[in-house]
């Protein structure tokens, strides 16, 4: 009785929304970066029952996905293209609201050999965001489609899909730059990217949470952070990740 009554329990537990954890993993400036934020549908709440706004299939696709904005104000311009070593150039010069110390450290523009297309520049800027569960999740990052810009930006946003579960990674926005010829601006406050949760289940929903950092998982996250510098599928690793995951990584962070 008592083994049935705990197959109960978790096929209940199943049943439920399916709990996220988010949190800023950066050094300093925490501040800049906001919590993700459910996204909603703009406009009148009042209308026909049969406008976009009450069709389910809107509804349901808009609620599985979370938005996160750019945390600072970019204007960047690329320069020798053609020649072995491109450059990235801040194109705002003293005007712009970064360090120039901060600003190399959070944008990289990638080794020519890394590209997709040869003529197509792939940048990436550091998003200190990690997402944390203890239940089968997986996470894509997807470009801000809901989201209309009057200027598009000069190229596409790189997505991503992993587990994390078993890997909490700290996320990064990769963008290929399609029109290097065009400056690359980015406004703080706008929408940067969002992420989707998919479970085993495909109607369960997510709950996200605030989560906090405590030592099991800083060891965690240092055993799985940059191993793609010595290996070339970091996927292989997860049979390894799951061997020495321990039992519960999601922790709440309290607000007083």
């Amino acid at each position: 009785m008592l083994g049935r009554g705990r197959a109960l329990a978790a096929s209940r537990g199943a049943g439920g929304a399916a709990e996220v954890g988010w949190l800023i993993d950066a050094p300093a400036a925490t501040f800049v970066y906001g919590a993700p934020e459910a996204l909603s549908i703009p406009g009148d709440t009042e209308g026909s029952a049969k406008s976009v706004r009450q069709c389910p299939a809107v509804l349901a696709h808009r609620a599985g996905l979370f938005q996160v904005t750019c945390p600072i104000d970019l204007h960047l311009r690329l320069r020798n293209l053609r020649t072995s070593k491109p450059l990235l150039v801040n194109a705002a010069g003293n005007q712009s609201t970064v360090a120039a110390k901060v600003l190399d450290q959070m944008v990289t523009l990638m080794p020519r050999d890394r590209w997709l297309d040869a003529e197509r520049p792939v940048l990436q800027i550091g998003a200190p965001w990690r997402f944390v569960t203890d239940d089968e999740v997986w996470l894509s990052q997807l470009p801000p489609f809901y989201h209309y810009r009057k200027e598009p930006l000069p190229g596409l946003l790189i997505g991503g899909r992993f587990p994390i579960r078993l890997w909490p990674r700290s996320l990064m926005w990769a963008f290929e730059w399609h029109e290097p010829e065009r400056d690359l601006v980015l406004r703080r406050g706008e929408p940067w990217f969002y992420v989707a949760f998919e479970t085993r289940q495909p109607h369960r929903r997510v709950r996200l949470v605030e989560a906090r950092m405590t030592d099991e998982l800083r060891e965690y996250c240092n055993g799985l952070d940059g191993v793609a510098s010595y290996v070339g599928q970091t996927f292989g690793l997860l049979k390894t990740a799951a061997e020495r995951r321990p039992t519960q990584l999601l922790h709440r962070k309290a607000r007083s």
